[in-house]
């Protein structure tokens, strides 16, 4: 039997149509039929429509299995009745809200003064500061709440507004509003950023957002990471709520709406998202002949989502509840969003005409009514009381997530800016702007402040007003102010060296795959008393790729419902095995998904105080290449863990063909700040590489007393090798700096280097050998554990030299490591050329590279590695080719070995056995 239970879950199958089940009262079904034609026929269709829909309110209320409209009516989902008592001031919290707006318009254009113009944004806030507000008194919990405070993700573009609140706060200076987007020129950590950046300001900012679509997937997994948390006993997250507030616009991208079916299923009711519908993207409308709420709408609702809409505001009641016949529910129901933005930005007169002027019925109903009044009927997203009714409602449903769409305006209040389609590119405020601003606002600013400076004044009325007193007192009764990245993580112990010791004694007859070696290590470290239990492996859909299927028993695969079925493969000792304390992350076929469910992992340190330790393991070219977006948001938000590219490289997992085959995530890496790469060979190269990145991101020191804000990368292969035994003088220090000598010449009198990575030191070590017997040529095998550390290293040096002329010189690490001898340098890897020739300049005497540019093909190894000629026979000629170029080698010495090794020729290589070549 399943060992899960359904409980009150709701059947998988619930919205088909009765067309293949039985009637068993056909005739009481007739008269229902009749009752509704007769509807039709005598009342009109408008009154059949409306009954039919009660009905179907009702039917889902009473838990019938009826299927659920995908878009309603244009108007809000919450009707007046339902709305629940507001518990504040309204009058002080308008008034918050006033300065707010004032200080967020001042700070961007004050920023685009002459001789600055460093950008921003204005419009953005303006829009949506209602929704902010709402949350921010009443309902964002801060860290010291305690239930653990919320997790809100910020609407990148938004950022001035947050900044103006804690600068009311008194969290932020002046001055520091004043340096906004000037992060540098006036000292390191002086100004204010662009957008939230964790990275940046690192006690004030939690979650990176401004790469459009990124904060909609991110706060889906982060709400479902804290759901693990919970559920593994890590943690009690049960009254913690992620929020991201997201823009109708970035809703286009793919991110977005991509994972909105793992929050349904997965019955994330802690999580809400509030999405701003000004209807506007940077160019104009978001879908100027649609209409975006319906829209959305409908794709949160298919997906399972429960949907408040928040269209207009309460000036609207009145209008709506004399609309008996529909006729303006028809008309905002037809009116799209391109004539909507019209309206907005057009006169009373002007909306009378084009939106109440084409029926009488409309006309009529807003007699009553100045031009004045119907211009200001406001959309919803600006009535804080219907906000507020949203809002109380998301945090008190169960069972589903909530998305909030509110309908506001653009450059809301800001006359000139209020709805153009160049409002997100304009910056600055005129004096007439900034006095008519001022006045709808009733700030206390008179007309000689404004004129009187070339600079906009800010406006605080003081620490010991009524609005601050207010404003402080609501964030001390949720639990602090916000946004706060505090970081006071558990302390880890460590694992000693045992651990790592089964991948220091090789592999003996058998061959095993450096992807394999690394998941031998990663069960041991799983079964550690302080380190397995803060693990979570990760993989989209290719744990038995990767061979980690032996995990499924005993880790178990996380799902929220636990196994409510019968696994087909139940009587194996591999089987396929779901649990509601399960440790393995498995996202289906969601590179995007994994990462997301990564950086949730990686920053648990600081949002939830609890080190984790991510462990997401990929094909190495669906990592960098599909998803180098998430990792550099990854690093923004100071997450750490391990990433691994499996199946690296570009001839190895070569029956996969062009589109999997790796020659260049390392480049990618070496573009991330935050990531150390390294390509180890064998399997005690992992486990040094792997203990000392356990050590930076989850050890103390002086100088990182909670751990580096780094991410490690390794890729590693599929191709089965004999482990060797760790040398006995392995020189460690060199290896973690990024290369060190592994096998030194032992024959030969001409003298030559190989360097070589990953699945390229078997290549170089045959090479050796050849070079050895056959061409006098001696030439030392360094195995390269990563080449962009090797460089950056150097880069530093340099730079370190720039800023200290006159003093001593700093040489690089590798010019000195390998100032002993040699007369040519030969590199060579599974990746392009561009990788070892990073480090080529500081590297002493002639240097020649080798390595797979182009695209990868299905073939064997040996033919992949041929044609790209990289295999050992190729960097035998090309060892020689270089000697040759400095009068160390006959030049006929090398035409012989090119003619009689084929290295141009593939088809020398048909006879060459391999195993493992697929995925």
């Amino acid at each position: 039997m399943p060992t899960g239970s359904s409980g009150d879950r709701p059947s998988v199958i619930h919205e088909g149509l009765p067309t293949q089940l039985p009637d068993i009262d056909p005739e009481e079904t007739a008269e229902w039929v009749g009752s509704l034609d007769e509807m039709v026929d005598e009342r009109g269709r408008a009154r059949a429509r409306y009954v039919m829909l009660r009905l179907l309110e009702r039917a889902r209320e009473q838990n019938v299995g009826v299927p659920a409209l995908r878009s309603t009516d244009f108007i809000n989902t919450i009707p007046p009745e339902r709305e629940p008592w507001f518990p504040g001031n309204e009058a002080i919290e308008r008034r918050i809200r006033a300065f707010i707006r004032w200080n967020a318009a001042v700070m961007v254009s004050r920023a685009n003064r002459p001789g600055l113009g460093v950008g921003g944004h204005i419009a953005t806030y303006q829009s949506a500061a209602s929704l902010y507000e709402v949350g921010f008194n009443h309902f964002f919990r801060g860290r010291s709440h305690p239930g653990g405070g919320d997790q809100i993700y910020f609407q990148g573009h938004a950022a001035p507004g947050i900044y103006a609140r804690s600068y009311l706060e008194g969290r932020l200076t002046e001055q520091q509003l004043d340096r906004f987007r000037q992060e540098r020129s006036h000292g390191a950590g002086e100004g204010l950023s662009s957008y939230p950046h964790p990275r940046l300001m690192p006690d004030y900012w939690e979650f990176p957002t401004v790469s459009m679509g990124l904060a909609a997937i991110n706060s889906i997994y982060q709400a479902r990471f804290n759901r693990y948390l919970h559920a593994r006993g890590i943690k009690d997250t049960s009254e913690q709520r992620v929020w991201a507030f997201l823009g109708d616009g970035e809703m286009g991208e793919p991110e977005s709406l991509g994972a909105i079916g793992l929050a349904a299923r997965e019955e994330l009711d802690n999580l809400t998202f509030v999405i701003n519908c000004n209807l506007q993207q940077l160019d104009g409308p978001v879908r100027g002949n649609g209409k975006i709420i319906q829209e959305l709408e409908s794709f949160f609702r298919g997906a399972g989502w429960n949907v408040i809409k928040v269209v207009w505001g309460r000036e609207w009641d009145d209008l709506l509840a004399r609309d008996t016949d529909g006729v303006l529910v028809n008309q905002m129901n037809r009116t799209p969003d391109g004539e909507f933005q019209t309206l907005s930005v057009e006169s009373g007169a002007y909306n009378r005409e084009h939106f109440f002027g084409p029926d009488p019925r409309l006309t009529k109903m807003v007699e009553h009514l100045t031009d004045e009044q119907i211009e200001r009927l406001p959309r919803g997203g600006h009535d804080y009381r219907k906000v507020y009714s949203a809002f109380d409602a998301a945090v008190k449903h169960t069972g589903q997530p909530t998305v909030i769409l509110a309908h506001t305006i653009k450059g809301w209040l800001l006359e000139s800016f209020q709805g153009r389609n160049a409002t997100h590119q304009m910056k600055k405020l005129t004096k007439d702007d900034l006095k008519g601003f001022r006045d709808r606002l009733y700030i206390p600013i008179s007309d000689e402040q404004i004129d009187g400076d070339d600079l906009a004044p800010f406006y605080n009325p003081g620490n010991d007003s009524e609005e601050i007193q207010y404003m402080k007192a609501r964030r001390d009764a949720l639990g602090g102010s916000i946004p706060r990245r505090k970081v006071d993580p558990t302390p880890v112990k460590l694992p000693g060296d045992d651990v790592y010791s089964a991948l220091k004694q090789g592999s003996g007859k058998q061959q095993i795959a450096t992807t394999m070696a690394f998941v031998r290590l990663l069960r041991d470290l799983m079964k550690d008393p302080e380190v397995g239990p803060r693990i979570v492996p990760i993989a989209p859909d290719e744990y038995r790729t990767f061979g980690m299927d032996s995990m499924f028993p005993s880790a178990k695969i996380y799902s929220p419902h636990g196994q409510t079925y019968d696994s087909v493969d139940r009587k194996l000792l591999l089987a396929y095995k779901e649990s509601t304390e399960g440790q393995l992350l498995h996202e289906g076929i969601s590179e995007a998904g994994a990462m997301a469910s990564a950086i949730a992992a990686g920053s648990a340190y600081a949002t939830h105080d609890e080190p984790m330790i991510p462990v997401y393991l990929f094909y190495s070219m669906f990592g960098f290449q599909r998803t180098a977006d998430s990792i550099w948001a990854m690093a923004d938000q100071l997450a750490r863990g391990f990433l691994i590219g499996a199946t690296a490289g570009r001839t190895t997992l070569t029956g996969e063909g062009l589109q999997h085959a790796d020659g260049h995530s390392p480049l990618i890496a070496q573009t991330n700040p935050a990531v150390v790469h390294y390509d180890p060979a064998y399997g005690f190269e992992i486990s040094h590489i792997v203990k000392d990145g356990l050590r930076r991101m989850y050890g103390s020191s002086d100088e990182h007393p909670h751990g580096e804000d780094v991410i490690y990368y390794l890729t590693v292969y599929n191709e089965p090798i004999s482990q060797p035994v760790e040398p006995d003088e392995l020189d460690v220090e060199s290896l973690l700096k990024g290369a060190y000598l592994f096998r030194k010449a032992t024959g030969g009198t001409i003298n030559a280097r190989i360097m070589a990575s990953g699945v390229a030191v078997p290549w170089a070590l045959k090479a050796q050998e050849m070079l050895a017997e056959n061409y006098d040529v001696a030439a030392d095998v360094w195995s390269v554990t990563s080449w962009n550390e090797i460089a950056r290293d150097a880069v530093n040096a340099e730079r370190w030299n720039l800023n200290h002329p006159g003093e001593y010189t700093q040489v690089p690490w590798i010019t000195t490591a390998l100032m002993d001898r040699s007369a040519a340098t030969v590199a060579v890897s599974d990746y392009m050329r561009a990788v070892p020739d990073q480090i080529a300049r500081w590297v002493p005497g002639p240097w020649q590279s080798l390595g797979t540019d182009g695209f990868g093909f299905a073939d064997t190894r040996a033919a992949a590695r041929r044609a790209f000629q990289v295999d050992a026979e190729s960097i035998v000629v090309a060892v020689l080719q270089t000697l040759a170029q400095h009068s160390h080698v006959e030049p006929s010495v090398v035409r012989q070995a090119f003619t009689d090794l084929k290295i141009d020729d593939p088809t020398a290589t048909a006879g060459i056995a391999q195993e493992g070549g697929d995925a």
